[in-house]
């Protein structure tokens, strides 16, 4: 059984495409999204995102001369990282849904849990690069469903972490060296597990669990919601170094106690 009912993930993916159409490239950096080691994202477009609704554009949606390579509404790689707190469709099912309540109750995993952000992967077709993630289409070998490796966030440490830097820019803070972080994936052995989802499924993903997605070489797009949960003061202090911050305007959102 599906964890959101039809009519929540059909009105979840219509008002994704809905936010794709209302995307204006008139004032909009061209901004990048990747995982990449060496080409991070760093502007201020991105850093100050928290508690806004923006766009970011595929590695290679975008030439040298700054023009887009594709339709606009296929080149966004995500839409990000808000969505939770501004967008009522979103809201209803972030904070406004008793039943990720109870479950985020059972997992017993937070004392007080809070969303950090909230974002619309798109995974458009033939192109492409903890928390909730719930699925709007279906996901198969395909269009780039989730891999993961099981027991990894046993076995492996984490090895860096995405923070801003003192310049005003991103990058990867190192936790271990090259050589240890060799070691460790040596010794974490086993095989990559896909899952494959039907719309309206529910993956809960570990922190720290090695997990993937490959390429869409599909015609079909693998719309998927997706939300972080972590824990809040006083049980956890937030670092001032994460890329992503609370603002006085919108503070981290509680998962159990939000309101209407």
């Amino acid at each position: 059984m599906a964890f959101l009912t039809l009519e929540q993930t059909s009105a979840l993916l219509k008002r994704s495409k809905e936010l794709l159409d209302e995307f204006s490239l008139d004032d909009h950096p061209l901004t990048k999204f990747t995982t990449s080691d060496k080409n991070h994202v760093g502007d201020d477009y991105f850093l100050s995102s928290g508690d806004k609704i923006r766009y970011f554009l595929e590695e290679d949606a975008v030439d040298k001369e700054g023009n887009l390579t594709r339709e606009k509404h296929k080149a966004v790689n995500k839409i990000g990282h808000a969505l939770h707190e501004l967008d009522p469709e979103f809201r209803k099912v972030t904070l406004e849904n008793e039943k990720l309540r109870s479950l985020a109750r059972d997992l017993k995993f937070h004392h007080d849990p809070v969303a950090l952000q909230s974002m619309v992967i798109t995974k458009q077709t033939h192109i492409g690069g903890e928390g909730f993630w719930i699925a709007l289409e279906k996901c198969t070998p395909q269009n780039g469903a989730l891999s993961f490796l099981p027991g990894s966030h046993k076995t492996m440490p984490i090895v860096k972490r995405f923070v801003r830097l003192p310049g005003g820019n991103t990058g990867f803070e190192r936790l271990l060296s090259p050589e240890e972080e060799q070691k460790a994936l040596d010794e974490c052995k086993g095989e990559y597990m896909m899952e494959e989802c039907e719309p309206g499924d529910l993956v809960l993903i570990h922190g720290a669990v090695l997990h993937k997605s490959e390429r869409n070489t599909s015609p079909h797009t693998r719309f998927a919601y997706t939300f972080h949960m972590i824990e809040s003061p006083p049980y956890a202090t937030y670092d001032e170094k994460n890329w992503l911050q609370p603002t006085a305007n919108m503070p981290f959102s509680r998962i159990l106690t939000a309101t209407a």
